[in-house]
């Protein structure tokens, strides 16, 4: 599909991808690393008769501008694209906003985002928390809980190296590692095509720019939104605490654990487009 493009506040361009009636209510799907904006198209497609769904290349990855620099990949960065996005195509109305892993974790960012009080309908989040809700739950959490989700998150560390993830993946062993971890965690290695190195290298800048900053000093972010937080019984990365014990900052939510792994839009898109769905009838108060 060839994209449309949207300019950024820091003049970043952004791939997106349309499917479906553009009359219909707007769902806006984000992807996480090392995807891009292909991974959403089996949900995509299942919920193209309902919504008007919007896929983007988040930047670094697919079809959108790939920056150098590491602070143009801050959370802050990233909502200017994603408010780019949603001035394009819903302008006037509220979307509905669903997101997986690092699709996820920006999409917190910007449900609790005072700039975008209003625009945002419901969210449901697949494997992804907040990192500013990470940190509190890393200083409250019972330490048997702290260890278990450090160890689903040793990658993380790894990727604050320097200059050895990157040659890793120019390499191919790294490739090699992460999809036997795919497979391991209910997943599947991507198909030919679906990624690219640079989706790869540059995403390393979305952990090298904030991580740490907001996991050692979190901010009270908190959102009225209604969020489904489905969280996969098999993700080998990130565990159901992090992800659902968070009804402090977001006093609406509901809570699916499901059968699966952390690639879930991609192994599972029927479970996803069912869930997203039910989601929006059930507590956003919209009927398709």
């Amino acid at each position: 599909m060839e994209p449309m493009g949207v300019t950024s506040a820091d003049g970043t361009r952004i791939a997106v991808y349309p499917y479906g009636d553009p009359a219909a209510p707007v769902l806006i799907a984000v992807h996480g690393y090392p995807d891009n904006a292909t991974l959403w198209e089996p949900v995509a497609h299942r919920l193209a008769e309902e919504f008007h769904v919007i896929t983007y290349d988040v930047r670094g990855a697919g079809e959108s501008d790939h920056p150098r620099s590491r602070s143009a990949y801050k959370l802050e960065r990233l909502e200017e694209d994603f408010t780019a996005v949603l001035d394009a195509v819903s302008p006037d109305q509220p979307v509905q906003l669903l997101a997986h892993d690092w699709g996820s974790i920006q999409s917190w960012h910007f449900v609790t985002s005072d700039r975008l009080r209003g625009r945002i309908a419901s969210y449901v989040s697949i494997s992804g928390p907040s990192l500013d809700h990470a940190g509190y739950f890393l200083r409250k959490a019972r330490p048997s809980e702290v260890v278990r989700q450090l160890l689903h998150s040793w990658y993380i560390f790894y990727f604050h190296l320097p200059w050895l993830p990157e040659r890793g993946w120019r390499k191919g062993w790294a490739n090699r590692i992460f999809s036997r971890l795919e497979s391991s965690a209910g997943g599947t290695a991507s198909a030919p095509g679906e990624r690219s190195l640079p989706d790869y290298v540059n995403g390393l800048n979305l952990y090298r720019a904030n991580v740490l900053p907001h996991l050692l000093r979190p901010e009270q972010r908190r959102t009225d939104v209604p969020v489904l937080a489905v969280s996969p019984d098999g993700d080998a990365f990130v565990t159901t605490p992090l992800q659902t014990d968070i009804a402090r900052w977001a006093p609406n939510l509901s809570v699916e654990v499901v059968r699966g792994g952390h690639w879930l839009p991609r192994n599972d898109p029927g479970l996803v487009a069912r869930l997203t769905l039910e989601h929006t009838r059930r507590v956003a108060g919209w009927q398709v």
